[in-house]
């Protein structure tokens, strides 16, 4: 609980949990190719800046690309460019700015548990968190979520602290917090007002109390936010002429209150539906808290947790558009109630009604415990045809960690009940991400694909004219302007055509009579160089792809 003298973790338990997270979100990092679409997109426009040293202009290869503000491509840049080349197509560093980002919120989750209910509870909510399975996949893929979970984690931190009033630096945190809005709003623009935003307001409505807001010091604090943003902001205004303002406000963000964007429609209940999912381990913890909550509402430290978690879901469960990412930003705050409900003590008994349902919701968790456990297995059997017995056998651990889990919980052993949890966590994800997708080739084309090009490409620099694989993981691994992504075969023979017998041709198996037609008109006679064949995981689309050169 809050206090003059709060608790707080060693560094050697600072340095416990940065080992756990590394430990949770490093396998399948490097091993695993870039993914589609998002994710190589960032990749392929981040590449552009490197190559063109243009940091404030956002395209994929000559495309804008005006979703979002430009930090996240920044922060890749700097990232390639300290540990690699962009040359090289090495998607690992990419995603560190992602990894670095997950585990930096699992430690400010550490501090805050620790701070507003004790050292175990500080300890436990990181856990729960580093274990947690979308932070888990968000930071393993160069994207822009797990970096914004960091940054909208620190915004909250120190508006916690200017509601409770537990510090002895006010001006430093408010600095802290306005600061953290600014690097937001470079981030995904007005996405991390959403939060903070709303648990003000629900903060405000509460306790109809206002003056706690003075020691926001909004007379200085706007100006310091404004003075991070408005530098790029302007200048992007600049560059594209207003366009960027139109489609990352008008059309992105707006669409997706509007309407479910790209295939991603669902109705209210839908974060809320697939929650054990989304948080597994941590949400069996979690659901079983919810009791603890609703007794323990009324203290400030619960308030503000309940202030966060809530209006935010609301909001997004309100939203068009879904995707499981969306509620990241509430997960800190859902572990620390978690973790604090786990050690507080036992008030009385549950009812035969809470008793049931809480012995229901662990059955379901259990049989999505499975399902993970499974998972690897599944992956190389279904999608590879493989069926690989070591595999199928370390899924045994984490099924029987799970049962375990339940277990320690019916003897009321938080401690060993936690510990088990993160050992189906840990089996888990080394299972899939660093055993079982890695190879599972069939569904990661753009690989073979950009490699059987390179191997049979007639000039250093030969185009690679597609249709219709138009995926933006061949464009990052191929070349952002080597990589031609045509209609059609027509017009893949026409640019076949024009290539002075440089280009390389992939068609797939639709494409291919329009493409040796046109290809006869214009007097050539391509020569198939290789076959690549495969699953479009992005479109569940199966490909016969052959190459074509000159003969």
């Amino acid at each position: 609980m809050p206090g003059a003298e709060p608790n707080r973790l060693s560094w050697r338990e600072y340095l416990l949990l940065a080992l756990l997270a590394l430990v949770m979100v490093v396998p399948g990092l490097s091993s695993v190719p870039p993914v589609d679409r998002d994710e190589s997109r960032y990749a392929v426009a981040t590449t552009r800046m490197l190559e063109t040293g243009d940091y404030v202009d956002i395209r994929f290869q000559d495309v804008p690309r005006y979703l979002q503000p430009a930090g996240i491509y920044w922060l890749q840049s700097a990232a390639v460019s300290a540990l690699s080349s962009p040359e090289a197509k090495q998607i690992w560093a990419f995603r560190v700015p992602s990894m670095l980002s997950a585990v930096a919120a699992v430690l400010i989750t550490g501090w805050l548990g620790a701070w507003l209910f004790g050292r175990r509870v500080g300890l436990t909510a990181a856990a729960l968190l580093a274990a947690c399975f979308s932070l888990g996949f968000e930071a393993r893929i160069a994207k822009i979520d797990a970096t914004l979970l960091m940054v909208i984690l620190t915004a909250q931190v120190a508006l916690m602290r200017l509601y409770l009033d537990r510090m002895s630096r006010p001006r430093a945190t408010a600095a802290l917090f306005w600061g953290a809005l600014g690097v937001g709003l470079m981030l995904k623009g007005p996405i991390i007002l959403i939060v903070v935003a709303t648990t003000v307001l629900a903060l405000l409505a509460w306790d109809r109390k206002v003056a706690w807001l003075k020691r926001l010091n909004a007379h200085w604090g706007v100006p310091l936010m404004l003075a991070i943003v408005l530098p790029w902001y302007v200048a992007i205004g600049l560059v594209s002429d207003g366009e960027f303002f139109a489609r990352a406000i008008g059309k992105s963000m707006m669409g997706k209150v509007a309407t479910g964007q790209q295939a991603h429609g669902a109705p209210p209940g839908y974060h809320t539906s697939i929650f054990t999912l989304a948080f597994w381990p941590g949400s069996l913890f979690a659901v079983l808290a919810i009791p603890f909550v609703w007794r323990n509402r009324i203290r400030p430290e619960v308030r503000f947790l309940i202030a966060w978690i809530v209006p935010t879901w609301i909001v997004y469960e309100l939203i068009a558009t879904k995707l499981p990412h969306y509620v990241l930003p509430t997960y800190p705050a859902i572990a620390c109630l978690a973790a604090a409900a786990l050690f507080a003590p036992r008030e009385r008994a549950p009812g035969k009604v809470l008793k049931g349902l809480g012995i229901a919701y662990a059955l379901l968790w259990l049989l999505v415990s499975f399902m993970f456990a499974a998972l690897g297995w599944y992956v190389l059997n279904d999608l590879q045809d493989l069926f690989d017995p070591v595999t199928l056998a370390v899924g045994l651990i984490p099924a029987a960690a799970a049962v375990a889990t339940l277990w320690f919980l019916w003897k009321d052993r938080p401690e060993r009940a936690v510990a088990s949890a993160l050992v189906a966590a840990l089996a888990v994800w080394a299972n899939t991400y660093a055993n079982a997708l890695p190879r599972v080739t069939n569904m990661w084309i753009s690989p073979r694909l950009a490699e059987a090009a390179k191997a049979v490409a007639p000039c250093p620099d030969s185009p690679l004219v597609t249709a219709p694989f138009h995926e933006p993981s061949l464009v990052f691994l191929y070349g952002r302007e080597e990589t031609r992504l045509v209609r059609d075969g027509v017009e893949a023979a026409e640019v076949f055509a024009a290539s002075d017998g440089c280009a390389v041709v992939a068609v797939g198996a639709d494409e291919r009579p329009e493409f040796l037609a046109r290809a006869s008109t214009l007097g050539l006679t391509p020569r198939p160089a290789g076959t690549v064949k495969g699953r479009n995981y992005s479109d569940n689309r199966k490909l016969d792809i052959v190459l074509y050169v000159a003969r």
